[in-house]
């Protein structure tokens, strides 16, 4: 390590398995100082208060700043598992992060996007396409997400909904009332509207050096992600063993219900399970009910030889990993996460 100097300590930080390594002053994060340094940890919300971030500190010592305890508990933290995003160390520190690829990341850019349709596909759920900048190609890997920079500063998160395809972006945008920009995107937004983005963003992602069967498990517009990662697997021939859980509260919160069950016909080794919790006597719905993980708990026993890929919100991403390593068997590396936190899931407690 070494001292600055303005006082700031520079230490170092090893992430295992992938054996790579950066560097973090003692006044930045340790998810800051990596993703400044193209080290691609995994992390949600980036204030402490959803738990994306969470990984086990192998050796050193560092100080949490403010977070919630459902994020991580002090029975968590005394065990030695940290939150990257509110993290700062003391001391050279060894973190353990099986989401973290040896490759080198991919290029995160700032640029103008051009809205170029938008689908109203249910009530409160809106189908962008974005057109990226002709002469700047835009890589990302199924799964990832871009932000959304706001006048104010501010930023917004939204996984791409397809898989890369020249340099047009999908997002599935649900309606948050109130939500400064969502209501902006159902209200005054319309088609060749200019907006600034950075991306690619996120460590969710399918990998390919696997050949377990997924279970892929979405609450709402979760399944924006997954749908990216099933058309990667469709337009590369991979024909691992799939099956999806989408879960919604209504039938008309699967809103692309339809086209899942169209991709099933060119996609023989996909199985999709939607599961409904408060379907009512209107909705005639006489499919799956309850909780999209327990669906999977009942389909599946033992999940010690599959990787799961699950995104939604966070209490459904958290159920499910907390539920199928204790009592399924699944081994805690292979559950990949991406949990959709929303500026209200920040200030609750």
């Amino acid at each position: 390590m070494s001292e600055t100097a303005s006082a700031t300590i520079t230490f170092s930080v090893a992430v295992q398995p992938s054996g790579r390594t950066y560097s973090a002053q003692s006044d930045e994060t340790l998810l800051a100082a990596g993703i400044r340094q193209g080290v691609g940890l995994p992390y949600g919300c980036k204030d402490g208060a959803c738990g994306s971030c969470k990984c086990t500190m192998l050796s050193g010592s560092v100080v949490h700043g403010p977070h919630q305890t459902k994020a991580l508990s002090p029975e968590e933290e005394a065990q030695g598992l940290v939150l990257t995003c509110c993290a700062r160390a003391t001391s050279d520190v060894v973190l353990e992060s099986r989401q973290v690829s040896a490759e080198g990341a991919l290029p995160i850019k700032k640029m103008p996007t051009r809205v170029t349709t938008m689908h109203k596909v249910s009530d409160d759920v809106m189908v962008l396409q974005l057109q990226m900048p002709a002469n700047d190609t835009f890589i990302y890997r199924a799964g990832q997400y871009i932000e959304f920079l706001l006048r104010d500063g501010a930023r917004r998160s939204y996984s791409m909904a397809n898989a890369p395809q020249g340099n047009v972006v999908e997002l599935h945008i649900r309606h948050m009332p109130g939500g400064k920009f969502t209501d902006h995107v159902f209200g005054a937004m319309k088609e060749k509207d200019i907006l600034r983005v950075e991306g690619p963003h996120g460590t969710f992602f399918l990998r390919e050096d696997s050949d377990k069967p997924l279970i892929l498990l979405a609450s709402g517009t979760g399944f924006a992600p997954l749908k990216a990662i099933l058309e990667h697997m469709l337009a590369q021939g991979i024909n691992r063993k799939a099956t999806l859980y989408w879960g919604g509260r209504r039938p008309q919160d699967l809103y692309m219900d339809a086209w899942v069950r169209e991709l099933q016909s060119r996609m023989p080794s996909l199985a999709y399970v939607p599961v409904v919790s408060d379907a009512t006597a209107d909705d005639h719905w006489e499919g799956r009910s309850g909780f999209v993980h327990r669906a999977v708990m009942a389909d599946f026993a033992d999940l010690a030889g599959h990787q799961v890929y699950a995104c939604g919100a966070p209490v459904v991403v958290e159920s499910a990993r907390r539920d199928f390593v204790a009592h399924a068997g699944l081994a805690p590396e292979e559950f990949f996460a991406d949990a959709f936190t929303s500026e209200a899931d920040k200030t609750t407690a």
